[in-house]
Order: structure tokens, then C-alpha cells, then sequence
């Protein structure tokens, strides 16, 4: 599994975090940016890793921002996503089972680094269901 990951400068300190946490768990990532804590626009970054999701250059993604709202939108706006912000592992579990959510999103000033991880773990863990419930919901996102 290959991971598009990207951050603004509000989330950069903490996709360094779990660049390294990929890193050791042997997952993957292309860094989509930002580079570094100067000011930048999040609608950039999180485009571009929506992008590669949606074309499948990637298989999932994760963004961070200072609070995972803006991400959140600007994701969701690609047809293809489902970006789920997930604020603890019980949100990242549902995301993944019941939305087959291709993108995770922290809010990178609000969450400690070991609850991120812990989060990040989970979402990589947990399969979708594939209950017909949820795969017509998913169909009738898909058509809107």
C-alpha cells in the first residue's frame, strides 16, 4: 500500500510525526507538501492529494491541518473521496467500515501525536465491510 500524504503549515509538525510512524510500521508515502511551517493555502495541499487518490496514483491519503476542517472540504470536493476527519480511533474504525472513507483527516493542532497514531493505525487496519447497507449509501454518495 502506497499513501498520498499532505499537510498545510498549521499540520506540518504533525505529518512529520506520522511520516515517521508509516515509515516504521513499513507503509509507503509520497509527500504531497507542504514542506515546512511557512504560510501557505491547505486548498493546494489537500487538491493534490485528492487528486492522487481519486486517479488511483495512490491508494488512500492522509491531510492534516491546524484543525481538519478545511482539508475536510477541500477533499471532499473531488468526485471519488470520501474524507473522513477522525478525531479517535472509534471515528477512524466507522469511517472505514461503514464509508470506505479513502482519506483520513487530522486536525493536527488538536490531536496528541500517540492518539494520531493510534488513529492512523486503526484506519490502515480496518477493511470495509462490504454490507449491502453501506455499499448503497457509498453508490448514492457516488451519484451526487
Amino acid at each position: 500500500m502506497k499513501i498520498a500524504i499532505g499537510s498545510d503549515h498549521a499540520g506540518f509538525e504533525m505529518k512529520e510525526i506520522i511520516k515517521a510512524y508509516l515509515q516504521s510500521i513499513g507503509i509507503e508515502y509520497h509527500d504531497y507538501g507542504t514542506y515546512n511551517t511557512d504560510s501557505m493555502d491547505y486548498p493546494d495541499t489537500g487538491k493534490a492529494v485528492a487528486q492522487a487518490v481519486a486517479n488511483h496514483h495512490q491508494e488512500k491519503g492522509i491531510l492534516i491541518c491546524g484543525s481538519g476542517i478545511g482539508m475536510s472540504i477541500v477533499a471532499n470536493k473531488i468526485s471519488g473521496i470520501r474524507a473522513a476527519l477522525c478525531h479517535c480511533s472509534e471515528f477512524a474504525k466507522l469511517s472505514r467500515e461503514h464509508n470506505d472513507s479513502n482519506i483520513l483527516v487530522l486536525a493536527g493542532r488538536f490531536t496528541p501525536e500517540e492518539q494520531a497514531k493510534d488513529i492512523v493505525k486503526t484506519w490502515l487496519d480496518t477493511p470495509f465491510s462490504n454490507d449491502p447497507r453501506h455499499l448503497k449509501r457509498i453508490e448514492k454518495i457516488e451519484k451526487n
